[in-house]
């Protein structure tokens, strides 16, 4: 069903289930289709799932629900519902008795919003009957055997949300550990943010450095790694690692990419991790970039146009079988101008081209370019829809202001 509790999908065990045909249930408010039996001035079924549903709407988390009694309407004739494959009508004010074990589960959205709700249930009507028609000494133990189920399922509910807990908080310490702080004094006015994703276990494996290099030049990168949690968090580190050495020797962005491409087909989930290497060069005031797999940094320049620094654009770190020469570009800037680099969670969102969100950034980045890269980097992040609590995807940000 949809946040509005609308039903929007269902399979055919449920209609079994529920003695129900599709074209009944699509486009009905839960509610609506299912109300609590008015005979029974106990019937909390409505009460109960509204709370679980609410539950799931505000944490975004799944929730599992005790054994439920949720008496449905009975069939007969032609019309809603009936008995067996669906045929009938249901019979006014006539209910059965029914018991279930409903799980809800959220699917989001790539705002991190609950998109759909996935309302799961099994009948165990039978089971609650032959209980209350077992011997005394039968019933007894039917609810030992029930009582221990139940007690090591929360229990094991619990070990999996504090492991789940535990390892994106570990990820979390480490990835921060590894993004390292601005080293003053660069002559240049920079700002980095980095943004993880929402949800348990979300962590990915973005990551940002800026550093100065002999001769007055700057170099600034960005990269993701594909994956989540600690692998992806420790193969960022090593990935980072490296190309702040590689750039460091080798002449040029395009160069300190290749070394990397080879290092990373020695590193186990390292394959297909996309990075950009930038180095501006204050006294030529010029950039020179190159891209392996990985969205095109926006140049605002001084004179207010914003231009996309998409001329060496290759294939991902290690994508290549064989060994290519990757490409570099180099073009001028006029002091004033704020180079932007970014990771993929600032523009993508699911079900959209990502040019959108490239001509969302650069809009952006004209309306507010006046501001200085502290103020500019947290008005693109709202801008784009990247605010505490409503990430997707992991997301590192540079501003530099030229």
């Amino acid at each position: 069903m949809g946040p509005d509790l609308v039903i929007v999908a269902v399979n055919q065990a449920y209609l079994k289930a529920t003695r129900c045909r599709r074209e009944d249930l699509l486009g009905r408010h839960i509610f609506d289709a299912f109300p609590d039996n008015p005979e029974d001035p106990n019937a909390t079924g409505t009460r109960n799932l509204g709370a679980s549903l609410r539950r799931v709407l505000a944490t975004g988390e799944r929730d599992s629900m005790a054994l439920q009694k949720y008496d449905i309407p009975v069939s007969g004739g032609e019309g809603e519902c009936g008995e067996g494959e669906g045929r009938g009508r249901r019979d006014e004010g006539r209910f059965e008795e029914r018991y279930w074990s409903p799980i809800n589960t959220p699917v989001l959205g790539p705002d991190g919003s609950v998109q759909l709700i996935i309302h799961r249930v099994e009948d165990v009507t039978d089971f609650v009957r032959e209980r209350a028609q077992a011997p005394l000494e039968r019933t007894a133990e039917m609810d030992a055997d029930l009582h221990t189920r139940a007690r090591e399922l929360q229990e094991l509910n619990e070990r999996l949300r504090e492991a789940h807990a535990r390892e994106r908080s570990t990820a979390l310490a480490l990835q921060q550990a590894m993004l390292p702080p601005l080293v003053h004094g660069l002559y240049l006015r920079v700002a980095v943010r980095y943004r993880p994703a929402v949800g348990s276990l979300n962590v990915c494996g973005d990551w940002y450095e800026v550093s100065e290099l002999p001769y007055g030049r700057i170099a600034a990168a960005v990269g993701d790694v594909v994956g989540q949690g600690l692998e992806a968090a420790c193969v960022m580190g090593q990935l980072r690692s490296a190309l702040s050495a590689a750039i460091r020797a080798a002449d040029g962005p395009a160069r300190a990419l290749e070394a990397l491409g080879l290092y990373s087909r020695s590193i186990e989930g390292a394959l297909a991790a996309t990075a950009v290497q930038a180095v501006i060069d204050r006294s030529a005031r010029t950039i020179c970039y190159s891209c392996a797999g990985h969205p095109p940094p926006l140049l605002l320049r001084a004179e207010g146009d914003v231009v996309r620094l998409d001329e060496a654009t290759d294939p991902p770190l290690g994508a290549r079988p064989e060994h290519v020469d990757r490409p570099q570009a180099t073009l001028q800037y006029t002091p004033g101008g704020i180079l932007v680099l970014y990771t993929d969670g600032l523009i993508e969102r699911r079900d959209e081209d990502i040019d959108v969100g490239l001509g969302r950034l650069a809009d952006s980045l004209s309306r507010h370019g006046g501001l200085e890269p502290e103020q500019l980097a947290d008005a693109l992040l709202v801008d784009l829809g990247v605010t505490g609590g409503t990430v997707a995807d992991d997301t590192a940000l540079v501003v530099i202001g030229l």
